[in-house]
């Protein structure tokens, strides 16, 4: 992963807002086992503090602070809930409710470790959609995140139902392939087989709106990933 794949969305002197592709880690993991996002940005600017992150296999917005004081400040943002926190994601058929907000208490699971699950004695959690586009087999939805739970976004949409597309923890981990929506699917020549259309969880960090430390409004958002909206286009045709 080079930096050449990293979009900046949005600099000044105290922060740096960039659009995370899939499969780069956020921050480096106990492994060191690859680059990490605040490892390329270490190269560039020297000192980065972290803010928030997301999960490897999330893409979009993310923000990092270039002194203590942004990180204190962005940090405190965080922790009141004074960001407003928008994701774009691809689920598993079509909600019945157009929109809606889902009121579930989130907790680690009793046994698997890494996994989260809807409990009662858990933390409170909460989710507002809206679909964006539905169809039968994926539909385009969009999550405000009122809560920062582990997982939140993936657990909740398995709670409705409706799982994010190839979520292999909280749905059935499955690649997204052309040929399993469009019945007169064919390989081009040059291929001995298929790609698949999306192959990581189908989660994207969209929005980011707040209010900076200098009383600016801030309103950033990471344009959504081109599989998702050629999986979109495609359904459209078939539809």
């Amino acid at each position: 992963m080079s930096k050449s794949s990293v979009h900046i969305v949005f600099e000044n002197e105290a922060f740096v807002a960039l659009n995370k592709p899939a499969g780069l880690l956020s921050i480096p993991d106990r492994e060191q086992s690859e680059k990490s996002l605040k490892e390329l940005l270490q190269e560039k600017y020297g000192t980065i503090y972290t803010v928030h992150r997301l999960d490897k296999d999330t893409s979009g917005l993310i923000i990092f602070a270039k002194n203590e004081q942004t990180h204190k400040y962005f940090s405190k943002l965080f922790e009141e809930r004074k960001i407003e926190k928008y994701y774009i994601g691809i689920v598993l058929g079509c909600p019945a409710q157009e929109s809606g907000l889902i009121d579930a208490p989130i907790a680690e699971h009793s046994t698997q470790k890494g996994l989260m699950t809807v409990h009662r004695n858990g933390k409170p959690s909460s989710t507002s959609y809206e679909v964006l586009e539905h169809h039968k087999q994926f539909s385009l939805v969009s999550f405000q995140l009122h809560t920062g739970r582990t997982h939140q976004i993936r657990v909740h949409a398995k709670n409705i139902g409706h799982p994010l597309a190839c979520d292999p923890l909280y749905g059935d981990g499955k690649p997204v392939l052309l040929s399993a929506i469009k019945k007169k699917f064919k390989l081009s020549k040059h291929e001995l087989e298929e790609r698949p259309m999306i192959e990581r969880v189908a989660l994207h960090s969209h929005r980011l709106v707040f209010v900076d430390e200098q009383g600016n409004s801030m309103d950033l958002m990471a344009e959504m990933p081109k599989e998702f909206r050629a999986l979109m286009t495609q359904l459209k045709k078939i539809n």
